[in-house]
């Protein structure tokens, strides 16, 4: 969103008054925030939608925010990364995470199964810009589901992720704006589509109210937080 300009501006007139369109970008933080962590946890509010968060038996918390499909798809191989070098440099257990992706903004898509990808995935490139890099038609399924060594996931999907306790927050401010994209195109129902994307949930994965605001609640929990695909 911030570098490519040109091409964002038919993305932005397609998402005019839609807060897909003007939502900022969140950065990763840094060593100075999370030497805060303990002040900040004594200062903050809980609420039980963010329970979800707190993993007491986790030893080490990182939470990947992907705004973009790239950055979703990185975010996998990050997650994959992280607890491969825990295990093989440091002796530890996969266990020993809690270890969040989150798709919001204009990753938000990658969080809806392949149903979906299959019958609006023509509209969805359309919103998220990221063709199949290989083909450079539109992904007709998840690319997160799907077991290929030539995307930048190296095959690593949320479904093998999820299996190693991988966890995925999916924004549900973005999906009830999407889903008013696929309406219009399609000459549907609004409030029917979103129920279907909600229904097509991938694995493992929850609806947060906005996925930026999540991003912060996590900070307050403890999480490392690292940004994937700017």
């Amino acid at each position: 969103m911030d570098n490519d300009r040109g091409n964002d501006g038919g993305r932005r007139r397609l998402l005019t008054g839609l807060g897909l369109a003007t939502a900022g970008t969140v950065v990763a933080a840094g060593s100075g925030c999370m030497a805060q962590d303990g002040e900040q946890a004594r200062n903050s509010r809980r609420y039980p939608m963010d329970a979800w968060l707190d993993r007491p038996e986790a030893y080490h918390r990182v939470f990947i925010d992907a705004s973009r499909p790239l950055g979703a798809i990185e975010g996998l191989q990050y997650a994959s990364n992280i607890l491969g070098a825990h295990v093989s440099n440091y002796g530890g257990e996969e266990s020993d995470f809690s270890l969040v992706v989150c798709f919001r903004r204009f990753a938000t898509p990658l969080g809806w199964g392949s149903e979906v990808w299959n019958k609006y995935g023509k509209i969805i490139e359309r919103v998220v810009q990221y063709p199949d890099p290989v083909t450079g038609e539109a992904f007709m399924e998840n690319p997160v589901m799907v077991d290929r060594a030539d995307l930048p996931n190296r095959g690593n999907t949320v479904v093998s992720l999820g299996g190693r306790g991988v966890r995925f927050a999916v924004c549900d401010a973005a999906t009830r704006v999407i889903s008013g994209v696929l309406a219009r195109a399609t000459e549907g129902d609004a409030d029917a589509i979103y129920e279907e994307l909600v229904a097509s949930l991938v694995p493992n994965a929850r609806f947060v109210p906005a996925g930026v605001l999540t991003v912060t609640r996590a900070q307050e929990y403890g999480y490392s937080l690292l940004t994937a695909g700017l």
